[in-house]
């Protein structure tokens, strides 16, 4: 199926599987919400709660059913022919309340695929926005590998005339060879993402995968509330409104328990056709009837009261299971409060001494390149931007993923 999604998908856009789609985060949510395995298993849960429920709206409906009976045998044939039907007119209100049961568990399977449908978009949000940062990792990495290649460049020259050090040459050469160490293992850590990112998403071996990189990252934003963030999300997240629900299955449960103790009163009705032929001649008849059954439970067993009594403990855990979903629910929303909050305030500090180590780093180039700086100076000021900008990156995409997902509680998207 999901093979089969992909490859529609990609004719769509005039690609070939073989070719290099750009998914932005909006293309890589809708398909994993169409295709990702666990959705579409609660999705077949929900359609298994819907066949249910039809099926229990139709027991209110009258049976139907034929019979027809031949028989053969020497100087002998007999034939019976026959149509039965049968109707439930009472049975203590089970019927309505199993329809309105089946109803509130079909729409419970609702609200379970939409939760499901929400933890994959955290965890596509979570993954796209660390693509980006080992992607902007990776272009800065490049820039500091272009200065040091730069720098040994124009250190060579220095040496060919006789104004530099070897030493200082050979310094250069090795943090050359350092950084591009460290760009191959950003590039390195793109692919490794990149590749989980395509499994979650469970795309075919041979889709050449690549995300899109937006014009901007949000990672300054205004932080809504924390009172009104948890009082939406306990009010409309989909796992709060699916224990709810339960809660109303459990009862209906109990009150489906309860009409054990009442009668069933029910109607039935025949009509039916019979002939025979032997040596002595041919005889045949036509036959109908009506009946009335009530049958009045006296003594089941304790079969009733444990039904009850079971009713009631499903009722007792289903709200145990809502109030740990609510509890959850507004620690979590909570952490993710205190975490958009930090997030953007170093963010904002790491973004000012990026700008300083930066404007530094830019100082130091220009003094080595003059000859009015040592080597062991300019090395410990790169080594200070390196951290610098890795900080600043690692705080930045920080910041917008905290928001994001704090967000994602508030509005669902």
């Amino acid at each position: 199926m999901i093979r089969n999604a992909i490859l529609i998908f990609c004719l769509l856009v005039g690609l070939p599987t073989t070719a290099q789609v750009r998914w932005d985060l909006a293309t890589c949510i809708a398909f994993a919400k169409k295709n990702n395995i666990q959705v579409n298993t609660q999705r077949y849960n929900q359609q298994t709660a819907q066949q249910n429920y039809y099926l229990s709206k139709s027991a209110q409906l009258p049976s139907l059913s034929g019979s027809a009976t031949q028989y053969f045998q020497k100087h002998l044939n007999i034939g019976s022919y026959t149509l039965n039907t049968a109707l439930t007119l009472y049975e203590g209100g089970y019927l309505q309340k199993d329809i309105r049961q089946k109803q509130l568990s079909l729409e419970a399977a609702n609200q379970n695929v939409m939760a499901t449908e929400n933890d994959i978009t955290l965890n596509i949000i979570q993954y796209y926005l660390t693509i980006l940062l080992d992607k902007e990792t990776a272009v800065y990495q490049q820039n500091v590998v272009n200065t040091s290649k730069a720098q040994l460049e124009q250190g060579e020259q220095k040496l060919a005339v006789g104004s530099v050090a070897r030493k200082n040459v050979t310094q250069l050469r090795s943090q050359l060879a350092n950084d591009e160490y460290s760009l191959i293992s950003a590039e390195n850590t793109i692919k490794q993402d990149l590749l989980s990112l395509k499994q979650l998403l469970q795309l075919p071996t041979e889709v050449q995968f690549e995300i899109a990189t937006p014009d901007t990252i949000i990672s300054k934003s205004e932080v809504p509330s924390l009172a009104a963030v948890q009082e939406y999300a306990l009010n409309n997240r989909p796992e709060v409104k699916e224990n709810q629900l339960q809660i109303q299955v459990a009862q209906l449960g109990l009150a489906k328990a309860k009409a054990g103790y009442y009668p069933t009163l029910s109607v039935s009705g025949t009509i039916g056709s019979s002939y025979f032929n032997d040596i002595s001649g041919l005889g045949n008849g036509f036959y109908k009837q009506a009946g009335i059954s009530l049958s009045v439970p006296i003594f089941s067993k304790r079969q009733n009261k444990t039904n009850i009594e079971n009713a009631k403990i499903n009722i007792g855990q289903a709200q145990i299971n809502l109030n740990d979903t609510k509890t959850t629910l507004a620690a979590n929303i909570e952490k993710y409060y205190l975490n958009a909050i930090n997030a953007q305030s170093q963010f904002t500090a790491a973004e000012q001494a990026f700008k300083y180590n930066e404007e530094v780093y830019n100082i130091a180039n220009q003094e080595l390149a003059l000859g009015v700086s040592n080597m062991v100076e300019y090395l410990q000021q790169k080594e200070l931007y390196v951290q610098a900008l890795q900080q600043f990156i690692q705080a930045k995409y920080n910041a917008a993923l905290t928001i994001k997902i704090y967000e994602f509680y508030y509005n669902q998207q």
